[in-house]
């Protein structure tokens, strides 16, 4: 079969689409056979080695839907022609707060995506939602789930809450503006343009801040008149310009580091608002269960900024780092 392969560390010039074995559904398993991907950055660190215990060669992708084509043993309730999107994790465990030293990502450690075929468990495959095409159902796994899990497990957002969330335009984000906004939120962003806070104002976002203007810290007071919930997956330069504008009692999400490692953070400016700091990673089954009914009720689709055929899959993961700017990019199969 076709697949984007991983063989080095060079970085995303270094990928190919190549061909490697047809997987076989083991006892457990069923094989998809994948109609549409979708990339995210996870792809651009990892084609760098940025990613704990790499495993070379590796077909890479973590998003996909499609349908079943093949059943292994021991398998019920699936049937080869279901049309499934796929949870991209595998071994969660048990707690629900955190993932057991065993789980993994499809596409690293664990064979990807973006392949005419995959084989996972039986238990990792959901119906697709209703109403979306393909390319809709792939570009909602990964970064929904994100963006789910933070908001509504870790930042416990409600109706009416006000949120914050950082750098609009990536995946994890957008999810979040759509299901803070669905959810009846006060949505608030900051973003790297004016059009993609328009964009953004245009999804249902009551306002917006250039995090390129270092002055945007004396803004958000006054815009958001407080915040409830935060959503950053940036926060050593983004922390410290919202942090005095926290309500009493507010939840502060972290779910990545996209623009360093490291921040300060002033523990009188945490414990005298009783506020929370917490960190989220991906989500688990429950999650995955969870945003995808919330997806199919309120009638959620997520952005797509452009797409590219399978054959041209390298080129995708060249645009995502060097072009994007707002949604997800999808490959079709």
């Amino acid at each position: 079969m076709k697949a984007l392969l991983l063989e080095t560390t060079d970085g995303p010039e270094a990928v190919r689409v190549a061909d490697v074995p047809t997987p076989e559904a083991q006892a457990g398993e069923v094989r998809v056979a994948i109609k549409a991907a979708s990339m995210n950055h996870r792809e651009m660190w990892i084609a760098r080695g940025l990613y704990p215990g790499m495993t070379l060669p590796s077909t890479m992708g973590c998003d996909g839907a499609g349908v079943v084509d093949q059943v292994g043993d021991g398998v019920s309730g699936v049937a080869v022609g279901d049309e499934v999107v796929i949870y991209p994790g595998r071994d969660w465990g048990a707690n629900r707060h955190a993932p057991h030293p065993a789980f993994g990502l499809l596409g690293m450690p664990h064979p990807g995506t973006i392949a005419e075929y995959v084989c996972v468990p039986a238990e990792n495959i959901a119906p697709k939602p209703k109403g979306m095409s393909w390319e809709e159902a792939a570009a909602t796994v990964l970064t929904g789930l994100t963006a789910w899990r933070a908001l509504m497990f870790k930042g416990q957002l409600q109706p009416g809450e006000t949120v914050l969330i950082s750098g609009v335009g990536g995946g994890v984000a957008t999810f979040g503006l759509a299901f803070a906004v669905a959810l009846g939120a006060k949505v608030y962003v900051t973003g790297e343009s004016q059009d993609v806070l328009d964009r953004a104002i245009e999804m249902g976002a009551l306002g917006g801040l250039l995090y390129t203007d270092p002055e945007w810290r004396k803004q958000v007071g006054k815009l958001t008149g407080g915040i409830d919930v935060v959503l950053d997956g940036a926060p050593a330069p983004s922390y410290a310009n919202y942090v005095r504008a926290i309500n009493p009692g507010a939840r502060i999400v972290i779910y990545g580091s996209t623009a360093g490692d490291k921040f300060e953070v002033t523990a009188t400016g945490i414990f005298l608002k009783s506020a929370s700091v917490v960190g989220s990673q991906v989500g688990d089954p429950q999650d995955f269960r969870d945003m995808l009914a919330f997806v199919d009720r309120h009638a959620i689709k997520p952005v797509i900024e452009t797409s590219f055929p399978l054959a041209e899959a390298r080129e995708a993961l060249l645009y995502l780092e060097k072009q994007h700017k707002f949604g997800k990019v999808v490959i079709t199969v």
